[in-house]
């Protein structure tokens, strides 16, 4: 399986960054003692984050960011997208990378499956979009189709 360069991964998150970072930035622009109008952006801003970063990412693989950078996130074993809530636990997990002086969003560069700390945590990898991938899982919600009448 071929995976993602470390530079495509960098540039997809601060990709990411930029975009949900627009409305708090905004509110900066047009006046920065206008705390009402910080709050609501800065919360707009979260959603979109939360939308993002686990929704789309955990849904489909692809948060805006990498699907402008052509990489997919999915779980290793299955090649499947992670799911909203690994999607949230992985972002969470990036604290770790963190720790040891920012090394765990260094590790791709050498690690074999270009892994960071929080990959390998919650077993998912980053892969080229070429690489075929299943679509994404059909929501728990579903009912389950009926069974065909065998009479």
């Amino acid at each position: 399986m071929t995976y993602t360069p470390w530079w495509s991964r960098v540039m997809s998150y601060l990709a990411d960054g930029v975009l949900v970072a627009i409305p708090s930035s905004v509110a900066a622009l047009i006046d920065p003692r206008n705390t009402a109008l910080a709050i609501v952006l800065g919360v707009v801003s979260f959603a979109l984050l939360a939308y993002n970063r686990w929704y789309l990412a955990g849904r489909t693989g692809q948060s805006w960011g990498k699907r402008m950078l052509g990489t997919h996130l999915h779980k290793e074993a299955t090649g499947r997208p992670t799911g909203v809530w690994m999607a949230f636990v992985r972002d969470v997990c990036h604290i770790l990378d963190a720790l040891p002086c920012y090394l765990g969003f260094l590790w791709p560069i050498w690690d074999e499956k270009r892994q960071t700390f929080a990959d390998k945590i919650v077993k998912t990898v980053v892969t080229p979009a070429e690489t075929p991938l299943p679509e994404p899982l059909a929501p728990n919600w579903q009912a389950p189709a009926p069974p065909e009448n065998t009479l």
